[in-house]
């Protein structure tokens, strides 16, 4: 167990924090971090501006607008108060970054064009069987059965 004692040495721990461990700072202004109850307030009024951005955001999803958009904002809002915003932020920005590099491979790009091709090769196939079948009959030109 090191218990850091052993500074002199030549592996001496390094006391430097990385980017990943980086303790979480408050973007609070000075004055504001200044006063506790000031402070609390911020975050108070920190977390509902991000709650209503992430709740609009998730209205979003089945209305039109960004809303997968609007749920990170939101994220990226809690983010400057709360460290374990930061946390899933980061996270997020991980899995994103992730997902974007697997996207462009060229074998999963292939694999998507032929499936994709094949999903609206079936469609069209479908309508067209529809077509045959009963024809085009707009719901303007229904006589009264």
């Amino acid at each position: 167990m090191n218990t850091g004692s052993d500074r002199g040495t030549s592996e001496s721990v390094s006391t430097e924090p990385d980017a990943e461990e980086a303790p979480h700072e408050s973007k609070a202004p000075a004055f504001i971090k200044a006063n506790r109850s000031l402070h609390l307030s911020w975050q108070v009024g920190v977390f509902i501006v991000g709650l209503a951005v992430i709740g609009a955001g998730v209205a979003m999803l089945v209305l039109p607008g960004p809303g997968w958009v609007a749920i990170f904002a939101g994220l990226a809002i809690w983010a400057t108060e709360f460290a374990w915003a930061s946390l899933v932020l980061r996270w997020t920005k991980r899995k994103v970054t992730e997902a974007a590099q697997k996207a462009l491979d060229p074998k999963v790009r292939r694999r998507n064009i032929i499936l994709t091709s094949v999903g609206l090769a079936i469609a069209a196939a479908l309508i067209g069987f529809y077509l045959w079948k009963y024809g085009l009959t707009l719901p303007w030109n229904i006589k009264d059965q």
